[in-house]
């Protein structure tokens, strides 16, 4: 189904499918100005203008230690430069259980994924699987879900594929808890290696996961329930991403595939509790949230276990049969009425949307070049988009009308059998994923203290990434595999210039 039909349930008119955004009317000369910068590049025999710094304005220097994504935007005023260092100390925070002497920092779970944010975006970069199947991770977990009623105000969108939590462990299973409560499970992952020959000689080897949600503690899962693993991806250019018009997303979409490319880009519509109508999905990893607010508030929720003024249950993801978690003490039975207020969720939001992009490196290398030019030729801008202009925007100047290289379209895609999780998410199948931006992915390995790629961790390298890639890129994945060598490591050097 195309999107006209679920696009006509709530207004269209410009500034109103965006509530979180002060935008500022596209006139028909930046118009024209966004269709020439964003047209697709055509020679690769030197860098575009602007190539090397991939997040506008807002670009910081490339650094070559571990902080490297821990940057504030290159364009912030000197007091934004404040808040953003004082949303970084409640990213970074480390939450008590309660009752705690620090009421600041009061209400860890009782039961949680990780006790801070940095926690599982390590260094703000990307999360990792465990290592073997009795090591515990901050940063990966197991979402859940049974089938469900689709909500009434999802009515209009015909494709929207109902959920409900499961009955006993909810929307995530938490493998951490406060003492005299019992985590929910344990996350353990085995692991089966596979070959895949490559033209020129030479193999690589893909390693298949295996998630299995071990040591439950509250009894079986329901007979329904739907797992889907999830590894943190990196925080760098959220803000940017948040700002690029839903119009310029939306009109990529090729439900049907009316080109004949083999694409078929969609849009999650989700509903936004933040706005109470329905908004175009960007975040998350199959689009799942419509803004960083909302997402930040979430994560908060299911991860952490505090409550926020927008999910304000004290309990965090408990459900009712998890009597010992709903009973325990929450720091938000003092004069607060959320164990973090919205002044401080403001400021968790302003660090997420400005924490910066890295500039380019050696963009006019002539490997790099030309690994550029083989990713436009194996087909890999048909969902990684490489350039957006933001909108104008009167209230956020430093993300407003930039040219940013982001490497997405925002859009969800079949990616095949291999990477299915078999759990849908709105309109997101269980075979369907947001395109992950690339930018930046090149300082992965730097940043981390091991290199993991995808969804759920399993690629180490960037080719086990791409040989990862089925259904609507089978087919650029099949060029990767039958380039010469020369042109498959030229095509590695572009993507670690990202």
């Amino acid at each position: 189904m195309g999107l006209a039909a679920p696009l006509q349930a709530f207004d269209q008119r410009p500034g109103l499918t965006e509530p979180h955004l002060s935008d500022l009317p596209r006139s028909a000369e930046d118009a024209d100005r966004v269709a020439r910068v964003t047209a697709p590049a055509t020679s690769f025999d030197q860098a575009e203008p602007f190539e090397g710094n991939p997040a506008g304005a807002a670009t910081v220097a490339a650094r070559e230690d571990r902080d490297a994504f821990s940057k504030p935007s290159a364009n912030l005023t000197f007091e934004q430069g404040l808040e953003f260092h004082l949303g970084e100390a409640l990213f970074d925070k480390l939450w008590a259980f309660s009752p705690s002497s620090t009421l600041a920092s009061d209400g860890l779970g009782p039961v949680y994924n990780a006790r801070s944010c940095q926690r599982c975006h390590i260094r703000d970069g990307r999360g990792a699987l465990p290592e073997g199947p009795d090591y515990r991770s901050a940063s990966a977990f197991l979402r859940v879900s049974i089938p469900g009623p689709v909500p009434v105000e999802m009515a209009a969108v015909s494709d929207y594929v109902g959920m409900a939590p499961d009955p006993t462990y909810g929307w995530q299973l938490q493998d951490f808890s406060a003492p005299g409560i019992d985590p929910e499970y344990r996350l353990s992952v085995t692991f089966t290696e596979e070959e895949v020959p490559l033209n020129g000689g030479g193999t690589a080897t893909l390693r298949r996961p295996d998630f299995s949600a071990a040591d439950l503690k509250y009894g079986p899962l329901h007979t329904d329930a739907m797992l889907s693993p999830r590894v943190a991806p990196p925080m760098i250019g959220l803000g940017l991403l948040e700002a690029i018009p839903a119009a310029d997303i939306l009109a990529l979409t090729d439900p049907e595939d009316t080109n004949g490319d083999g694409i078929s880009g969609r849009a999650n519509l989700v509903w936004s509790e933040e706005f109470q109508r329905i908004m175009l999905g960007r975040f998350g990893l199959k689009a799942g949230k419509a803004t960083l607010h909302e997402q930040s508030a979430a994560a908060f929720s299911g991860d952490i276990g505090i409550s926020t003024p927008l999910f304000p249950l004290p309990w965090g993801d408990c459900t009712p049969p998890q009597r010992a978690c709903r009973n325990a003490p929450h720091g938000d039975q003092d004069a607060r009425k959320t164990e973090i207020d919205q002044p401080n969720m403001d400021l968790v939001t302003f660090y997420s949307r400005n924490v910066a992009v890295p500039a380019r490196r050696a963009v006019a290398d002539a490997r790099v070049l030309r690994g550029k030019a083989v990713f436009y030729q194996a087909g890999c801008t048909g969902c990684h988009r490489p350039k957006f202009v933001t909108h104008r925007l009167s209230d956020r100047p430093e993300q407003s009308f930039q040219l940013i290289w982001p490497y997405t379209d925002l859009l969800l895609h079949d990616m095949g059998p291999g990477l299915a999780d078999n759990r849908p998410e709105g309109r997101a199948t269980g075979r369907e994923w947001r395109t992950a931006p690339l930018w930046g992915i090149g300082l992965t390995a730097q940043v981390s203290e091991k290199a993991s790629y995808l969804h759920d961790g399993r690629a180490r390298t960037l080719l086990e990434a791409i040989l990862w890639h089925g259904g609507e890129a089978q087919a650029a994945r099949d060029r990767v595999v039958a380039l010469s060598v020369a042109d498959r490591h030229a095509l590695i050097s572009f993507l670690e210039s990202l």
